[in-house]
């Protein structure tokens, strides 16, 4: 059965005007001027250092207008990063008001943006039967592999420690220069990032906090380690991402409060793509 999710926990952030492309252009991590009207694609804003104030799916809608999905909780500091040069171009930031909506499975309606069997509607032309909760999308999310990013974790990573070197088009190693750009490319052609995003889930229903730690087991005994992302509870279970340092074979990790077994989920991606 579709589900159509209102999805609460996010704003829609219009960017419109003759230098929007251009902007965004020198301030996001993904190729904009390759995305066409009607496509969309995920991608971050980075802060001169490389560390990302904002991750997000953009939608072009047509030449001069997008639209920003941008998680709530970022606000305002992300968007006052994102327009922080928007005085000197001819582009204006909006913040709309209708809350967008969320589509799991098929539909027939006119969506805005289509990506791994999930759709965006936004102002849709007549009243959606709710039939999911919002949580269900975070769920998505991580079970898809993308991060979400919280006031907790804002400003602390950069793109590739969260895997976005894997996620569509969510960055590019071949367009111009944008802000937080020597990081990343640093990042990947010298090695300088060591991290990934990976997703866990326990069968508990405690929840940790965000910015916490797991604890991974050595030959010594449990070592705490990593950066806890995001944690949701969801029919029963824990599911977390969690920022470590890159692993080749197979190691046992628990939760560090309680000490229950944390099973490593595979991502739908390969980190060295």
């Amino acid at each position: 059965m579709t589900q159509f999710i209102e999805l609460s926990q996010y704003t829609l952030i219009r960017v419109e005007g003759d230098d929007a492309e251009s902007y965004l252009q020198g301030q996001l991590t993904a190729d904009v001027t390759a995305l066409a009207a009607g496509d969309s694609t995920f991608t971050a804003h980075c802060d001169p250092k490389g560390k990302m104030s904002a991750v997000f799916r953009l939608i072009r809608l047509s030449e001069k207008r997008f639209y920003a999905l941008i998680r709530t909780c970022l606000l305002p500091a992300a968007l006052d990063q994102l327009k922080k040069y928007a005085v000197f171009s001819k582009v204006a930031f909006t913040q709309e008001e209708a809350e967008p909506v969320g589509i799991i499975g098929e539909t027939e309606l006119p969506v805005q943006a289509k990506f791994n069997n999930r759709a965006i509607l936004i102002n849709p032309q007549s009243a959606v039967a709710f039939n999911a909760d919002s949580a269900l999308w975070d769920l998505a999310d991580i079970q898809q592999g993308y991060p979400i990013l919280t006031e907790q974790s804002q400003f602390e990573f950069i793109p590739q420690a969260l895997n976005l070197q894997a996620i569509e088009q969510a960055v590019s190693f071949h367009k111009g220069c944008y802000i937080g750009q020597e990081t990343v490319a640093r990042a990947k052609y010298r090695g300088a990032n060591k991290r990934a995003m990976y997703v866990f889930k326990a069968a508990t229903d405690s929840i940790p906090e965000c910015g916490g730690e797991i604890e991974m087991q050595l030959e010594s005994g449990w070592r705490k380690t990593g950066t806890i992302l995001y944690a949701l509870h969801a029919d029963g279970e824990l599911w977390l991402q969690v920022v470590l340092n890159r692993f080749e074979d197979n190691p046992a990790f628990r939760l560090a409060k309680n000490q229950l077994p944390l099973e490593l989920q595979p991502l739908p991606y390969d980190l060295d793509a």
